[in-house]
């Protein structure tokens, strides 16, 4: 689950963010805070990965705030949320690396497609141990691509059918696959599942977890990303 915060002084505006984040499968909110110092209180206590972040708050702005959590708390991601609407602000966030900008008012449909977008993205670079460039493009693409892509613009090695009989295979299997059942199950060799599940957790559709037995190396399982 993504840990979110929410540092808004409109606690009108904050319920609702609440409740937008309660209708999203992955995330869980962690806390809210009025201002700019009860936010720096609130991420010292609580993990958090996501802060949803105003601009204009009571003590301080949240552009000026930006910052202090960057030092203080650099593993924790940033959204802005706000009714600035001067260019500047924008900049300033940027430069910060604030992974989005949303204006004031956010509807629930524009609020789900960047949350979703965050998740995903997130969830690629979990499931990457080597960055590749396609794990990059992924990244910084307007969108994380879907695995059913055209079979012009799959890797050498890899086929448009086996890569889509695989995913389907990984959307039934919620306790996750190795690669020798993986290859039973397609009637495949064990090498070329590796390649097809090694391939999917490049462009962030599926996740490896190792499990340890009692002896011997530790065996990676693979897991669907929704």
């Amino acid at each position: 689950m993504i840990r979110v915060a929410i540092a808004e002084d409109d606690f009108r505006i904050a319920s609702i963010q609440e409740q937008f984040l309660d209708q999203l499968d992955g995330f869980t909110f962690v806390g809210k805070a009025l201002n700019a110092a009860d936010t720096v209180a609130l991420l010292d206590k609580t993990e958090t990965d996501l802060l949803l972040l105003d601009i204009y708050m009571p003590d301080m702005l949240g552009t000026e705030l930006l910052p202090v959590l960057k030092e203080r708390f650099p593993k924790t991601d940033i959204i802005m949320i706000t009714a600035a609407s001067e260019k500047h602000m924008l900049q300033e966030a940027l430069r910060y690396g604030v992974f989005h900008y949303l204006v004031k008012p956010v509807s629930m449909e524009k609020f789900k497609s960047v949350m979703e977008e965050y998740e995903k993205k997130k969830h690629l670079l979990a499931a990457t141990d080597h960055v590749t460039q396609d794990v990059v493009d992924a990244y910084f693409a307007g969108t994380v691509q879907e695995p059913a892509i055209q079979a012009a613009q799959l890797p050498t090695g890899i086929d448009g059918v086996t890569l889509n009989r695989i995913s389907g295979v990984l959307q039934e299997v919620e306790s996750g696959i190795s690669i020798e059942e993986m290859g039973a199950e397609i009637g495949a060799s064990r090498t070329t599942a590796r390649r097809y599940l090694e391939y999917l957790v490049t462009i962030g559709k599926c996740r490896v977890e190792h499990e340890y037995g009692i002896v011997g190396r530790p065996e990676r399982r693979y897991f669907n990303v929704k």
